[in-house]
């Protein structure tokens, strides 16, 4: 092959095919559990966060709520993955054998926020979130009338994590921000430093985003063991969560978490119309199921 701009191109528009592809046939869950935010800047402000606009009786003049009380701020990170290519496959015809790194580059780059989001579901026992605990608590503050009151999202033990979701509101347990997307880029041009140093190519993918908490209310995160009683005392947490001044706020649990060695457990709860006893399985179809290592304690 000889080597100019319309070859390169050529290849260059080869490699991103078949990234693209790999990347758009990737099956991914994050979006189901995060809300997606486009980003403008190197960092983005969610003072909101925690504030709920439920309606009240109108007594007097409205009750203005401050929509930047905690401060709560996600910044953006710059994520890369890049491979050469010898100039020498390039002149030789070569072009086929690099198709499966590109086609796994675009499968690793469509699966990079499925990572970084349910990972995040992982560190919440350890992690802060908007109000100064840890994202999974069991002394979450709210002010219930006069009084300021402990809440918890979690259950504590020493079996694999599992998470149970409220994903079906346009606020989320987890907030995924997107300042530029994944990006397949190269640098092919022969008077490039790299290329007449190395005799080599370079093609890559980069983007700059993040993730972190949402609302804790819409969460719950527990290790101890998935059966149906902790399952259902989880529901009933959760059902009862409330915003500050007391309000109930109607969650309702939608989405099971779960590592892949409590799938079993997970389907038996979800899926199983009788229980191990032969009696009927009340928790049927109560949730929908994702399963990823990403959570793996």
């Amino acid at each position: 092959m000889i080597i100019n701009s319309a070859t390169l191109d050529l290849a260059f528009r080869g490699f991103k095919t078949v990234y693209s592809d790999a990347f758009a046939a990737t099956e991914t869950h994050y979006d189901k559990i995060a809300m997606t935010v486009p980003s403008s800047s190197r960092e983005e402000s969610y003072g909101w966060i925690g504030q709920f606009p439920q309606l009240r009786e109108w007594v007097g003049p409205r009750h203005v709520k401050n929509l930047a009380a905690y401060g709560f701020r996600i910044e953006n990170r710059t994520f890369e993955s890049t491979v050469s290519v010898k100039r020498v496959d390039v002149e030789d015809d070569r072009l086929g054998l690099f198709k499966p790194m590109f086609a796994e580059m675009g499968t690793f780059a469509r699966r990079h926020p499925e990572e970084l989001v349910f990972s995040l579901l992982k560190d919440g026992f350890n992690a802060a979130c908007f109000d100064g605990t840890t994202f999974f608590s069991e002394s979450h503050e709210l002010e219930i009338g006069e009084e300021k009151v402990a809440v918890s999202n979690m259950q504590d033990g020493t079996d694999p994590p599992w998470f149970l979701l409220d994903a079906s509101r346009a606020l989320r347990p987890i907030i995924w921000q997107e300042r530029a997307g994944y990006e397949f880029q190269a640098i092919t041009d022969s008077n490039d430093p790299h290329v007449f140093m190395h005799d080599e190519y370079l093609y890559g993918v980069r983007a700059r985003v993040n993730a972190g908490f949402g609302l804790w209310q819409l969460a719950f995160g527990s290790k101890a063991e998935l059966n149906d009683g902790n399952y259902a005392a989880a529901r009933a947490a959760m059902m009862d969560f409330r915003a500050d001044g007391g309000r109930i706020l109607g969650v309702k649990p939608t989405i099971l978490v779960v590592p892949p060695q409590l799938e079993t457990a997970a389907l038996q709860i979800l899926n199983a119309q009788l229980t191990a006893s032969g009696g009927s399985n009340v928790w049927a179809n109560t949730a929908q199921l994702i399963v990823t290592p990403y959570v793996k304690g």
